[in-house]
C-alpha cells in the first residue's frame, strides 16, 4: 500500500512540478508524509519509466510514455485526424466521426508538458495548452504527432 501510494505521489509531483534531481523530489514526497531514501527512489523511478528530458525550462524529470501503447495507436491516429486548428488559448483537432477519444488518449500517453489537458466529443478534440506562448509549438507537435506519425 505505502509504496502504490508513494509511486502515484512521484507520478503527480512529477506531473505538476519541475524537479531537476532526486533531492527536489525527495523533499517534495516529505511534505507529503514520505520519508523515503535515495535507494528507493531511485526504484520507484525505474518502475515508473521516470526519465529526464530538456525543454525550454531545462532538465526535469518526466514520465515517459507508454511506448507500447503510443506505438500501438500511432498508424491508428495518422488515419484518423482530418484537421488542426488553433487559436491564442485552445487547439481543436477534427477526426473521422468516433475518433476523437483515440486520439485524445495518444496525445495523453505522449505526456507532453505543454498539454494541460485533452477533451474528446465525437469527431472534435479539444487541446489546452499550458500557456498562450506554447500554442503555436504545440500546434506544430500535433501536426508532427498527428498527420505525419512522427
Amino acid at each position: 500500500m505505502m509504496k502504490s501510494s508513494r509511486q502515484f505521489s512521484i507520478k503527480e509531483i512529477i506531473s505538476h512540478k519541475l524537479i531537476a534531481n532526486q533531492d527536489e523530489l525527495r523533499l517534495e514526497l516529505k511534505k507529503r508524509g514520505f520519508d523515503v531514501t535515495q535507494a528507493t527512489l531511485s526504484r520507484d523511478m525505474k518502475e515508473l519509466g521516470v526519465g529526464r528530458i530538456s525543454s525550454g525550462n531545462g532538465v526535469h524529470y518526466a514520465l515517459q510514455p507508454d511506448s507500447s501503447e503510443v506505438n500501438i495507436l500511432r498508424p491508428m491516429v495518422t488515419r484518423q485526424v482530418l484537421s488542426i486548428n488553433a487559436n491564442e488559448s485552445i487547439i481543436v483537432v477534427k477526426t473521422l466521426p468516433g475518433c476523437a477519444n483515440v486520439v485524445g488518449e495518444f496525445l495523453d500517453a505522449l505526456n507532453n508538458e505543454d498539454v494541460i489537458g485533452t477533451l474528446a466529443g465525437d469527431n472534435t478534440l479539444l487541446i489546452i495548452p499550458s500557456s498562450h506562448k506554447k500554442t503555436r509549438n504545440l500546434v506544430d507537435f500535433l501536426k508532427q504527432k498527428l498527420i505525419e506519425g512522427k
